[in-house]
């Protein structure tokens, strides 16, 4: 059963991270990626300091939450900017997607406690 719950948010997770892709699609700057992250981050952090369930943990903390957030297109898109000879834009993601998820989670930290 802990698969499943896995599995499904996972799908959900994935599904909700396209369309937020389809929806902040830029060339410029990875915005998707960077909220997806922050949300992410927000969501778990929530779930974590409210103390929820196993089986919600995994449906949303492990499944849903693991397949929207994404430190894979995150590396990509850093190393990208900087191939793209954008530095500056470079660091600005590599940091805020650090710093403002990590914000995220203390945010739901206080907002629970």
């Amino acid at each position: 059963m802990e698969v499943v719950l896995v599995g499904i948010g996972g799908v959900f997770g994935a599904w909700f991270r396209y369309v937020v892709s389809q929806l902040l699609a830029s060339r410029s700057f990875p915005w998707a990626t960077l909220v997806v992250n922050v949300l992410g981050s927000f969501v778990l952090g929530i779930m974590l300091f409210a103390g929820v369930s196993r089986p919600v943990t995994l449906l949303v903390g492990i499944g849903f939450c693991g397949a929207f957030t994404t430190f894979s297109s995150f590396s990509y898109q850093t190393v990208e900017l900087w191939e793209r000879d954008r530095p500056d834009l470079a660091v600005i993601n590599a940091v805020g997607n650090l710093v403002v998820s990590v914000l995220a989670f203390g945010c739901a930290w206080l907002l629970v406690s």
